[in-house]
């Protein structure tokens, strides 16, 4: 791992799901059907964000609001690889442009896969949960993060805990 690339993240993370995928606020399945920015096609991702409304946005990113389950974790996760960190970036040959850029989806259909898919798969191999990354959705501010994970589960090193102590989502 790069030096200064890894970082471990304490705190809360909140996703806006698409209700269809309420009942299972773990499953990343609807990023393993379509792939995402930072996942292929076939590996799962949970598209988390530092932000409530950094979720809302990148949950209605086309068009107007649509029916949308907010839900918040506590997360104790590592490592985690520090997008938003230039030099992290610029050790595996990329730039926060390149992060930024938003023909992904034409390079996976085009290539296979995208820039920023082959730098999810390399730090997955590598051992990352996930990775830390700025919202690229419109009206994102640069300082509107995402944490996009790879790997999660009850117990750390990638610890997800749903808030939901009412049971509002069984």
């Amino acid at each position: 791992m790069p030096d200064g690339a890894s970082l471990r993240h304490r705190g809360l993370l909140y996703r806006a799901l698409n209700p269809v995928w309420a009942r299972d606020p773990y499953s990343g399945e609807g990023a393993r059907r379509h792939g995402g920015r930072f996942n292929a096609k076939g590996v799962s991702a949970l598209y988390t964000s530092l932000s409530i409304m950094t979720a809302v946005r990148e949950a209605n990113q086309v068009g107007t609001l649509q029916p949308t389950t907010l839900v918040s974790y506590e997360a104790d996760i590592e490592p985690v690889f520090d997008a938003t960190d230039p030099a992290g970036l610029a050790a595996y040959g990329l730039t926060p442009s390149a992060l930024a850029a938003d023909d992904w989806r034409i390079a996976m259909r085009d290539k296979g896969i995208a820039p920023t898919q082959t730098l999810a798969a390399r730090l997955i191999g590598e051992g990352f949960a996930g990775v830390l990354v700025r919202s690229f959705a419109r009206g994102a501010a640069v300082s509107d993060l995402n944490l996009v994970l790879w790997r999660w589960g009850d117990t750390r090193p990638a610890r997800l805990v749903l808030n939901d102590t009412e049971g509002r989502l069984r």
